[in-house]
């Protein structure tokens, strides 16, 4: 299991501990990015909301580009610089 599977199962898994209470799936994503900005924060060095940044605009502009870096993310042919845009060699 690649670490974006292990994310989207704990995702999954949270998103079931709010059993039928309303919002779950938003409730269950906001802990993550909760976690997951604070992380970057600590982690990433005096530019790290650039790469949040990035991210934002990639998903408003280019919804497709954001899908086809996740995509990358699952090991399904995991080879670095594969993709037409390099959105592979992205963080993610």
């Amino acid at each position: 299991m690649t670490p974006l599977e292990k994310t989207e199962a704990l995702y999954q898994e949270l998103v079931a501990w709010y059993g039928e209470g309303g919002d779950r799936e938003i409730r269950a994503a906001s802990k993550l990015l909760m976690v997951a900005l604070i992380k970057l924060k600590e982690h990433g060095g005096p530019g790290w909301h650039g790469l949040i940044e990035e991210y934002l605009i990639m998903l408003k502009d280019d919804p497709a580009r954001f899908q086809r870096m996740l995509e990358a993310n699952r090991g399904k042919d995991k080879r670095p610089g594969t993709g037409p845009d390099r959105s592979d060699r992205l963080i993610a």
